[in-house]
């Protein structure tokens, strides 16, 4: 199987590696929304892409707090409700087709978490 945001699936799934191939999910899938804001910004494109994982992170941090979970140590169900605002939150910019396929990705590694 191939790896899904830089996870091999065939190997032991921590709930540390769910949430930050989900960073890394969110991050691809709303890149071009992001990419929009460059224009009014002069930083370098390394700053910038410091930039666009700063802000998914905030906001993925944002959504554990919401849930009553905790970023630096996801369980397997905090990372599920999350996953749930996630693709909530993406209805508003994305494809259901497109949020479907990643929710089931991101979903399959959760899953696999002990």
């Amino acid at each position: 199987m191939s790896k899904i945001y830089g996870v091999d699936p065939d190997k032991k799934v921590t709930p540390i590696v769910a949430r930050d191939a989900m960073v890394a999910c969110f991050v691809k899938a709303h890149s071009k929304i992001l990419e929009d804001l460059k224009q009014y910004s002069d930083v370098s494109e390394e700053e910038f892409e410091k930039v666009k994982r700063l802000d998914v992170e905030l906001l993925v941090k944002k959504f554990f707090s919401d849930v009553g979970g905790d970023y630096d140590h996801p369980t397997k169900e905090s990372l599920i409700k999350v996953c749930d605002k996630l693709a909530e939150f993406a209805k508003n910019f994305r494809n259901p087709k497109i949020i479907t396929k990643h929710y089931n990705e991101i979903m399959s590694l959760i899953k696999k978490c002990d």
